[in-house]
């Protein structure tokens, strides 16, 4: 797929493809934390917000996911579809699969 070829995508299908990179990026960084470190990272917001409450592991690796998307450094839309534009086979092995039903649910009515 050329430069030329993603240029053409609909403004939905790009946006849905965002949004599908940047959970990409987020993910990956949660694969590599231990789950000693995904109770650190919870914990540490929860203070943060001021609650100190017992939580389960799945909410634990919810709020560590919604702390590091809020910390890590991810090209805001434009500049990012702006290299999209220019090189998307540079983004395909990042992407999950979930723009395509992003994609579907955004897609304007004909």
């Amino acid at each position: 797929m050329d430069g030329a070829q993603g240029s053409d995508e609909p403004l939905h299908i790009l946006r849905a493809k965002y949004h599908d990179y940047c959970s990409a990026q987020v993910a990956d960084l949660l694969v590599y934390m231990s789950p000693d470190e995904i109770y650190l990272l919870a914990h540490r917001a929860r203070r943060e917000e001021g609650s100190a409450d017992d939580i389960s592991y799945a909410e634990m690796v919810r709020i560590a996911t919604e702390w590091l998307s809020r910390r890590v450094a991810l090209p805001p839309f434009e500049v990012w579809v702006e290299d999209y534009r220019k090189n998307p086979q540079r983004y395909a092995e990042y992407f999950m699969g979930l723009w395509e039903s992003d994609a579907e649910e955004g897609e304007p009515a004909s």
